[in-house]
């Protein structure tokens, strides 16, 4: 069990899991037949994901274009709260196949906030794709179509994912067992 940070960390998902997982998500997206999809990695804590999902997709045949948005609901602390568009795309999304590609599936709301704001722009379709899923705590009726891993109800940190800027740089996913869950 990791130590590190002054956090005693339990690890989840080992990085060569995650790493299988990708491959078998780029294969499921590959099977979609999506024409040049527009991956958006929602940022911050999908970054290492998206890179690595886009990686695999490349493998399985898929040329996507990239872009990033920036959305906030956490802040610095691990409750969820308002969201906001800190950063959003350059590209024109009208007519294409979007490909949202976030961390974690919680509440919804962030997701369901990005999906509808392409869809308003005239994306011809939006998927989904996210590394965890805890549908438990669900306050939308939105599901992701392409799910690396069902998560237990707990706070995770690595894999890009954080607690205060902190252990983004992990390469697996950890609980952290000294948060308030």
């Amino acid at each position: 069990m990791p130590y590190i940070g002054g956090r005693n960390l339990e690890i989840l998902f080992s990085a060569e899991e995650i790493a299988r997982r990708n491959r078998e998500l780029a294969q499921q997206i590959a099977a979609r037949h999506l024409e040049r999809p527009l991956a958006v990695s929602i940022l911050k804590g999908s970054f290492i994901f998206a890179a690595d999902l886009i990686r695999a997709m490349h493998d399985a045949g898929i040329e996507p274009d990239v872009e990033f948005i920036t959305v906030s609901s956490y802040g610095s602390g691990t409750k969820g709260g308002d969201i906001r568009l800190v950063r959003d795309i350059d590209s024109d999304v009208a007519g294409r196949d979007i490909l949202l590609i976030d961390d974690i599936l919680e509440s919804g709301k962030t997701l369901n906030f990005v999906r509808e704001l392409m869809l308003s722009r005239g994306a011809r379709s939006v998927s989904i794709a996210v590394l965890l899923d805890k549908p438990g705590h669900r306050k939308l009726d939105l599901n992701a179509d392409f799910t690396a891993f069902e998560c237990p109800d707990y706070f995770v940190v690595g894999y890009g994912m954080d607690v205060a800027h902190s252990f983004r740089q992990l390469p697996y996913v950890a609980r952290v067992l000294d948060a308030e869950e």
